[in-house]
């Protein structure tokens, strides 16, 4: 009598499966063309230009000046800007058929959607930089660990928008979503308080919107979290939206993925 037995279980595959150096160096090549870099080069920095000399009357900083407030959300407002614009490039690819294509690969959703999330971001670096450099010129004066802790957070924050930028690219037609990331950030950017100080109940409008984590978050240590008119936000409460609205954006874009490829 012989005994039948179960074929081995198959190991489960990694859910960053088929991700490799030659993919991430592609990606990153797609991201630094000139249209796309002169658009996130140019529009924070005249914006700061525009906008680092309108303080309010009587408003103080514990540690720095106005400038130096208008400088980290506009650095916020660059990585913000050239992370969902970069990521959003994703629609092409979907209506090129490339979904399809990763369907049949290796690479799974959270693999391919994390290396879309982390080249978005490096991208996001150039226009934190130049607006920092054109703070440092232009006379914006924080504390040395102000500096350092702001333009990394604004940087890194860029990740909630990366999110963001692949559910939108995933979700509309490339012909509607190259107008979007511009539309949608500039939005974004005036509920979150980062080109005009907000107080009273546009401000409480504003800690329920997504950019409103990463700006307090970026402008915590020249703050201390206090508004111009003397309103607090605090770190938590910051803290916590950021990762809420990230959890929130990174579900639409792994939900919108899977829909693409057929991966339910």
């Amino acid at each position: 009598m012989t005994t039948l037995t179960a074929p081995p279980a198959r190991p489960r595959a990694s859910s960053f499966g088929g991700v490799n150096p030659t993919f991430v160096r592609y990606e990153l090549a797609r991201r630094f063309n000139r249209q796309t870099m002169i658009f996130t080069l140019l529009l924070p920095a005249v914006l700061y230009l525009a906008l680092f000399r309108t303080a309010p009357a009587h408003g103080t900083l514990p540690h720095g000046n106005f400038a130096a407030w208008m400088m980290i959300g506009l650095a916020v407002y660059g990585a913000a800007m050239a992370a969902t614009s970069s990521a959003a490039t994703i629609s092409v690819e979907k209506s090129a058929g490339w979904m399809r294509t990763i369907a049949l690969s290796p690479l799974a959703p959270p693999g391919y959607l994390l290396v879309k999330v982390l080249c978005s971001v490096v991208m996001a670096a150039v226009p934190v930089a130049i607006v920092g450099v054109l703070g440092f010129v232009t006379g914006a004066h924080a504390d040395a660990e102000v500096w350092v802790t702001s333009l990394v957070v604004a940087w890194l924050g860029a990740a909630v928008f990366a999110a963001l930028g692949i559910s939108l690219g995933l979700a509309l037609k490339p012909d509607v979503v190259m107008h979007m990331p511009g539309l949608t950030m500039t939005a974004l950017a005036f509920l979150g308080n980062l080109f005009i100080p907000l107080s009273g109940t546009m401000l409480e409008i504003s800690r329920y919107t997504p950019m409103y984590g990463v700006s307090t978050l970026a402008r915590y240590a020249l703050t201390d979290g206090y508004s111009f008119s003397g309103e607090h936000s605090s770190l938590a409460g910051a803290v916590f939206n950021i990762v809420a609205w990230f959890a929130g954006f990174g579900f639409m874009a792994v939900r919108r993925f899977a829909k693409s490829t057929g991966r339910q």
